[in-house]
């Protein structure tokens, strides 16, 4: 399957509903294709860490109230819902190391944590929606990239807030494992206390190296 496809992006985002919905995942089923996963990342773009990718089905009938793009929401109001989504949907997470993440480049090592998630999940789907440009290559079902999805479907939405709750939770861990940096309170990204702690510091095992102002002069940038 292609990496990349037509993503369903409509000229004008104020057409948008004011959130997500099942209208994707309807559709989807009354062509067949069902179960439908919605998955999404989160930690693109720090400079330390893993990204992380979620899969989730959702139970049409029993779809937690309040799903919406997890940078919408408060860190509270996350916590909860990735607790309801949890007892009631199907979940599979991945995430790609910052080795990883240096080898291959950001993009590609963002859809192979999308990738290795739907195909974690204990319910094989028959189509996959996947937040942004490109639908993960190597699906072993259909699969349709939706540009803003977490702000669109309920699925991805859902996938969303499993993801950033997860790194987020392994980035305050990671805190603890590499107190100087703070990674507890940024996550990872480049905050002025970060880039501070890397100059006086130097980077540690979780700091992407192929990322500015890590990398070494002449290497390829990856951001």
């Amino acid at each position: 399957m292609k990496s990349r496809t037509p993503p369903d992006s409509p000229s004008f985002f104020a057409d948008l509903p004011a959130g997500p919905d099942f209208e994707f995942e309807r559709l989807a089923a009354r062509r067949g294709w069902f179960p439908v996963a919605g998955t999404d990342e989160a930690g693109r773009g720090p400079l330390a860490g893993p990204v992380v990718a979620a899969a989730v089905i959702l139970d049409e009938g029993n779809i937690p109230a309040g799903l919406n793009d997890s940078k919408k929401l408060t860190a509270a109001h996350r916590e909860r819902l990735f607790d309801e989504i949890l007892a009631v949907a199907t979940v599979s997470i991945a995430s790609s190391s910052p080795r990883h993440i240096d080898a291959r480049d950001i993009r590609k090592a963002s859809l192979d944590a999308m990738r290795r998630a739907v195909a974690g999940l204990a319910l094989s789907p028959l189509h996959v929606l996947a937040d942004g440009r490109d639908v993960p290559d190597g699906l072993i079902c259909t699969g349709k990239a939706v540009v803003k999805g977490d702000s669109r479907s309920l699925s991805i939405a859902a996938a969303s807030i499993i993801a950033k709750v997860t790194r987020d939770r392994m980035m305050t861990r990671a805190g603890l494992s590499f107190p100087a940096y703070g990674f507890d309170s940024h996550a990872g990204y480049g905050t002025e206390r970060h880039r501070t702690a890397i100059a006086i510091h130097g980077p540690c095992l979780l700091h992407r190296m192929s990322f500015r102002p890590l990398r070494r002069d002449g290497e390829e940038i990856c951001e």
